[in-house]
């Protein structure tokens, strides 16, 4: 019972009661009451289809209709808005976003979500189709990729696709969408630095064939063959394959570029007065990443951990593990793949190999070696790995003590 102080007295004290799955019923919820058509006061119109919603749950979920409801535009007092810049199954699958906060991306629907996206100003959305498109680079789609990122300004995406175009151009040339790039887009393409060919007679072979693919081309080629790096070009080459090239031998123009190339060979002292670029040798910006495998703790213990560094990103994460515990272990690098020999496991030395697919992401068991050893030496040589010297546990292994002991270098066919 209250005595008489305190029936009047005022206590600032109060309790905050907070319902945390509030938040994560009401979004299920008002999905379920879209779905059943009520309270919803808003219709988007695209093409023939109609989808209904509530102007609320739009507002704060997507920018772009914040911005239409919130700012006294026309569209915030009318009931049907018809939308003109979005496929309507995209559009469908928005709304759903806009409820549920998934979206399912694949191959069919990720150009019109990413439109839409980009169009509602949904960019973690556009960002996770652009992801999705990263995932799926080929050299027969990467360029059509990288026009459609540059439609819309998706600069993540665009950079993306020219890193991977800029690899692998040998193979991009031999696509079919290379042959339908317009002259303009070839130009910009060849005359690129960061093109990584064995040599300039792949970007030679590439603009030939963009060139007879269609027969209106062939008044463009002096000023294609004039961003080719003629000079950069062995005198073989540009005597058996250019020079006789007939579109080149009834071309005035072209037959001076050749004749510029060759006075680069035969007279070194000329090449100062040839152009810059096309003496200036092309170079690669591809960078590996680079793995820590195995190792000791600071305490003394082995461990089986994979940790992989990005230079680009200057970040490191962490790869799937060996399935043995391994210090001291021995690695090479070849066909692409990582092979680890032997090691110690913080009990014996291992004769054990792991191999790590950088495609596949997982390890492999690999031919065990003839002895156990752990700090071997390691190296690939013309598509063999040599595993040299190392320790037993008993005796360090050597040329001079091969005989006494057992045999110390081994080699191994790849995988």
């Amino acid at each position: 019972m209250m005595d008489g102080n305190e029936k009047g007295s005022t206590d600032d004290k109060y309790v905050l009661f907070k319902q945390d799955d509030l938040f994560s019923e009401s979004f299920p919820l008002m999905r379920e009451i879209r779905r059943q058509g009520k309270l919803c006061d808003v219709t988007l119109k695209v093409e023939d289809h109609s989808f209904s919603a509530h102007r609320i749950v739009l507002s704060a979920t997507i920018p772009y209709f914040y911005a239409m409801f919130t700012n006294n535009m026309a569209e915030s007092r009318i009931k049907e808005i018809t939308m003109k810049e979005i496929e309507p199954q995209a559009l469908e699958s928005l709304i759903n976003f806009a409820y549920s906060g998934t979206v399912k991306i694949d191959s069919q629907n990720v150009q019109g979500l990413m439109v839409g996206a980009s169009f509602l100003q949904l960019n973690k959305v556009r960002d996770a189709c652009a992801d999705f498109l990263i995932s799926k680079f080929s050299a027969h789609n990467v360029l059509g990729i990288r026009f459609f990122a540059d439609s819309l300004s998706c600069t993540h995406l665009v950079s993306a696709a020219d890193k991977f175009i800029h690899q692998y151009f040998y193979l991009v040339a031999e696509s079919d969408e290379f042959l339908t790039l317009t002259f303009e887009e070839l130009i910009d393409l060849v005359r690129r630095d960061e093109l990584n060919v064995p040599s300039e007679e792949k970007i030679f072979e590439a603009c030939m064939r963009w060139v007879k693919h269609e027969t209106g081309r062939t008044n463009l080629l002096p000023r294609v063959l004039a961003n080719v790096r003629l000079p950069l070009l062995s005198p073989q080459f540009l005597a058996d394959h250019v020079a006789t090239e007939e579109l080149i031998k009834t071309s005035h123009q072209c037959r001076d570029l050749v004749d510029e190339a060759k006075d680069c060979h035969l007279m070194p002292e000329r090449r100062a007065l040839v152009q810059s670029y096309r003496t200036r040798q092309r170079h690669c910006s591809a960078v590996g990443y680079i793995y820590a495998v195995g190792g000791l703790t600071k305490s003394g213990e082995s461990v089986s951990t994979c940790e992989i560094y990005n230079p680009i990103k200057m970040q490191w994460t962490m790869g799937e593990p060996m399935s043995m515990l391994r210090s001291r272990v021995g690695v090479a690098v070849t066909g692409g793949k990582l092979y680890a020999f032997g090691g110690f496991n913080g009990t014996e030395r291992l004769s054990t190999v792991e191999i790590y697919d950088r495609k596949l992401r997982k390890w492999s068991q690999g031919r065990s070696m003839m002895c156990k050893r752990s700090a071997v030496g390691v190296a690939a040589l013309n598509d063999l790995v040599y595993v040299c010297g190392g320790y037993d546990g008993v005796t360090s292994l050597n040329t001079e003590k091969v005989k006494q002991s057992i045999e110390a270098i081994e080699s191994f066919e790849i995988w």
